[in-house]
């Protein structure tokens, strides 16, 4: 069993999931970078490792049962345990921006497509690897939410989402957070902390150009909870360091 500290990040080929490896392992922690291509994810732990860092790349569509299952086996061969996991890769309605108000009308194909990535993949592929994140000292998963997921920020009149009520992407987000608390209290007594982070309104792919946070800046928080000590949170959401409401 490796003695290093051993991360698997999804969806970590570009963007908040390449920075967020990046981070971690400027923390001396050896990083899986997982992508739904196999060349992309080697491509992305290539640079990795130019810098010095000790990464590898696998295949892993996390909406895959296959990938789900080969990527706990190649941990479990390679490592024989896991002490960190990012469930970073997340989808925006396809063709369309999640910033773009859709209540009612939203079709059965957009609800099934963002789901699957954002809510149903995390909670089997969490599954897949709890066995080996109870082998860690100190396990350590960080859900990737948002600030559109808090129905407490989205109920405030004229708030400051108030233009973001696509009702596909931000209750996937809402869903995520109950997973966390729930995960956390199932977990109690096994020294494993589960959190969910809104990483900002970032300059990624979904977060698009207009966003205020650049993207080292958008890992921090992932990065952060990854990292917290024993004293640290559990079933808690966070933002550069302050709690978010639910």
């Amino acid at each position: 069993m490796s003695t290093k500290k051993v991360a698997l990040i999804t969806g970590a080929n570009r963007g908040l999931g390449f920075e967020t490896a990046k981070q971690l392992g400027e923390n001396g922690i050896a990083v899986i970078l997982a992508a739904r291509q196999l060349s992309a994810a080697e491509a992305a732990a290539a640079e990795l490792a130019a810098q010095g860092i000790e990464a590898y790349g696998i295949q892993l569509d996390v909406t895959n049962p296959e990938q789900r299952v080969a990527a706990a086996a190649y941990i479990e061969n390679k490592f024989g345990k896991l002490d960190i996991l990012v469930n970073n890769a997340g989808v925006g309605p396809k063709n369309d921006s999640a910033f773009v108000k859709k209540n009612v009308e939203t079709t059965a194909d957009e609800f099934e497509y963002v789901f699957e990535t954002n809510f149903f993949s995390v909670v089997y592929l969490t599954n897949a690897l709890l066995p080996l994140l109870k082998k860690s000292d100190a396990g350590r998963i960080v859900n990737l939410s948002s600030i559109l997921g808090s129905l407490t920020v989205h109920s405030i009149p004229n708030g400051p989402i108030d233009a973001a009520k696509r009702l596909s992407y931000n209750a996937s987000k809402t869903a995520l957070n109950v997973f966390t608390v729930h995960l956390a209290q199932e977990l109690q007594g096994t020294g494993i902390k589960v959190n969910s982070v809104h990483p900002g309104w970032v300059k990624t792919e979904i977060g698009t150009e207009h966003a205020p946070m650049e993207i080292p800046d958008g890992a921090k928080t992932s990065v952060e909870m990854a990292l917290i000590g024993e004293d640290g949170p559990n079933g808690k959401f966070y933002h550069l360091g302050k709690e978010m409401p639910w």
